[in-house]
């Protein structure tokens, strides 16, 4: 079983899903939740039912966007992928620390592939769990913002929320 519960930050609406050990399998700044439940791995999607309080992981939530940019570094995230470039690239991205960024080259550099800048930019492109596995700390070469999934505005504020911290 799946719980799900969205809640409000400073950055807009953000969903949880979590699974029955605590880990959390989607996570995004939106209310729609068959959208975020459709960006997990087809092996993890369970029956999905509303919870106002899933856990561990919405207190962490809660903490990071209260100043503690170092509250989601220990929850649990479960995210499956057909390769063994993309899950070690998403372990690597929740070491970019707050307030570092780092450009994709740098991020396929620290995934132990310099040259596959395309393949770490589709490691964020693919992340299901925003936020907690911090694609939104992964910048063009350029340093501009880039993309990302929940809007340029969100991503903004929060690279301002932990340069701040």
């Amino acid at each position: 079983m799946l719980r799900h519960s969205i809640m409000e930050t400073p950055a807009g609406p953000f969903t949880l899903v979590v699974a029955d050990s605590g880990a959390v399998r989607a996570a995004g700044f939106t209310t729609n939740v068959p959208g975020l439940i459709s960006l997990i791995h087809p092996a993890l999607v369970e029956t999905t039912e509303p919870a106002d309080d899933v856990g561990p992981a919405q207190a962490a939530v809660r903490a990071y966007f209260a100043g503690d940019l170092t509250a989601l570094d220990t929850i649990a995230v479960e995210q499956r992928t057909g390769g063994e470039f993309m899950g070690h690239a998403w372990q690597v991205m929740r070491e970019i620390k707050p307030g570092n960024p780092v450009t994709y080259s740098h991020y396929a550099e620290l995934s132990g592939r310099p040259a596959a800048i395309r393949a770490a930019a589709a490691a964020c492109a693919r992340n299901a769990v925003a936020l907690i596995v911090p694609c939104h700390r992964v910048l063009r070469t350029d340093g501009s913002l880039g993309g990302y999934r929940w809007g340029l505005p969100v991503k903004s504020w929060l690279l301002e929320h932990e340069s701040a911290g």
